[in-house]
């Protein structure tokens, strides 16, 4: 097992490496205003049977969460994803284990993954063009990791380890986890972001039995000479090997970059059946003036809301809203069904926004065209369901060089859902979400007329009835249709004819 603990500070917080003390098992100091990532990387002897039983039969396994109340990012963490649980999957070839996927998330991360096997539940990411990210993605909405920390803690921790029990119940605070696992690397590695706070810094080495490492950080980010690079200065210590912290300064190449630009959303009211999702952003200049950049948003749809694709087709259309084209949208879509019918997860979009072309910055809004669909009927809410949407995520996506080799980055973040749908080569630059005011959580409220059970009797009776006095005014016009001019009429004429 190898751990990396980093604390992450602005330049004006940098600490004072005479207030570190190092002894052959611990590291210390009395205050730390700063983040921390903390990284652990297992062997498959560490985990949990069930756990290496899904692993065996997957070619590579990305989970990644983002906690819904909005948080501040820091340099080289700026990355973004929409609150909630992803799950990016790629299946061993032949393998029949997949369906064991779906109740291992159910049983890490609670009963409220709807989630059935990845051939029913799973969306289709596309491979052809860009074959870095993974073959399938999964999303559901998750407000706490409280199920995966009391997992943890039984299956990882044992009672009488204390630091290892505290350490997992930190996961409460955690503003983002990553899970990663795949063939190449062979390594199971489980990431944490905490923002930042003040608060004193204790850290001992686990007493375990099998060999274990243990690294930790204290970094602040200085300006780097390249654009593409980040560039970071600190102290890095190996606890048991080091007797001091050793001084460091290194830069590094870097997909994920952050922007002074911030932007939030909500529906236009009132909403219907059609909402409109409008996003407002601070500014409209891109990040680098010597690249191509272009703006983009990667919205994540519970199945409850789709988008047209036909709708967006049209470029009449998109210009009206500020929006340019739609990039990526899972497909296909069922724009008809109900959903309390499909077992798949929803779907996801990417569009990219066309800001106004002027010489300095300006706030704009653009408007996202949606549709919702027909939900489940229910008793004792007054005919209202309550849904919500994820913020989704908008960055400037522009242009790396040629030489750019992003795997070097030792804080690289990857399979992200939207990063695998450009090239390699591609730098982002994170546009920081706000939430509305009197609003903490970074999601979208809506309210969904549906079928109230209580009155549906009514409902139900009022249309038979309507139904009935329709069949029975039909067939009175056409008996009186046959009697004017059907057999009855013919007769008559007959007979005349007859007597003359």
């Amino acid at each position: 097992m190898r751990q990396r603990i980093t604390y992450l500070q602005e330049p004006n917080d940098a600490v004072d490496p005479k207030n570190l003390q190092v002894t052959n098992n611990s590291i210390s100091t009395k205050e730390l205003k700063a983040a921390r990532e903390e990284r652990i990387t297992f062997g498959f002897d560490e985990l949990p049977q069930e756990l290496y039983t899904v692993l065996k039969a997957s070619h590579e396994l990305h989970i990644r969460w983002a906690r819904e109340r909005a948080y501040e990012s820091i340099a080289p963490l700026v990355s973004r994803l929409s609150p909630g649980l992803h799950v990016f999957y790629t299946p061993q070839r032949g393998s029949k284990s997949s369906d064991l996927l779906c109740p291992i998330l159910e049983k890490v991360f609670g009963g409220n993954v709807s989630c059935k096997s990845p051939e029913t539940s799973f969306t289709i990411l596309p491979t052809e063009r860009f074959s870095h990210s993974a073959a399938t993605q999964f999303y559901t909405p998750l407000a706490s990791l409280d199920d995966f920390r009391d997992y943890l803690a039984y299956k990882l921790c044992p009672v009488s380890d204390s630091a290892c029990q505290s350490r997992v119940s930190s996961l409460s605070k955690a503003a983002s986890l990553d899970i990663s696992f795949d063939t190449i690397s062979h390594a199971f590695t489980l990431s944490a972001f905490f923002p930042s706070t003040i608060s004193s810094l204790a850290i001992s080495k686990p007493k375990t039995s099998s060999p274990s490492r243990l690294e930790v950080g204290i970094l602040n980010h200085e300006k780097a000479t390249d654009i593409e690079e980040l560039s970071m200065a600190g102290f890095l210590t190996v606890i048991g090997e080091n007797t001091k912290p050793s001084p460091t300064l290194f830069s590094f190449p870097s997909r994920h970059h952050p922007s002074t630009e911030w932007f939030s959303s909500k529906f236009l009211l009132p909403t219907g059946l059609h909402p409109n999702l409008e996003l407002s952003i601070s500014g409209s200049q891109p990040p680098l003036d010597d690249r191509s950049c272009s703006l983009h948003a990667h919205i994540t749809l519970p199945r409850q809301v789709f988008a047209d694709k036909y709708q967006l087709s049209d470029p009449l259309f998109l210009a009206s809203k500020n929006l340019t084209a739609v990039r990526y949208i899972t497909s296909p879509v069922d724009l008809e069904a109900p959903a309390y019918t499909m077992d798949i997860w929803g779907s996801s979009v990417l569009l990219e926004l066309a800001p106004p072309s002027s010489s300095k910055s300006e706030a704009f809004t653009a408007q996202v065209p949606l549709h919702l669909r027909y939900l489940e009927p229910n008793a004792g809410k007054g005919g209202l369901e309550q849904t919500e949407i994820p913020y989704p995520v908008l960055f400037w996506a522009c242009t790396a060089d040629e030489g750019s080799k992003f795997p070097i980055n030792p804080f690289d973040r990857v399979n992200l859902g939207y990063d695998g749908l450009f090239g390699p080569r591609t730098l982002f630059f994170h546009l920081s979400p706000t939430p509305s005011i009197g609003e903490e959580r970074l999601t979208n409220k809506l309210e969904v007329p549906v079928l109230d059970l209580d009155k549906s009797s009514l409902i139900e009776i009022g249309t038979a009835a309507v139904v009935g006095l329709g069949f029975l005014w039909v067939l009175w016009v056409l008996v009186g249709v046959w009697r004017r001019s059907g057999y009855g009429s013919r007769t008559v004429v007959e007979k005349e004819k007859k007597s003359q």
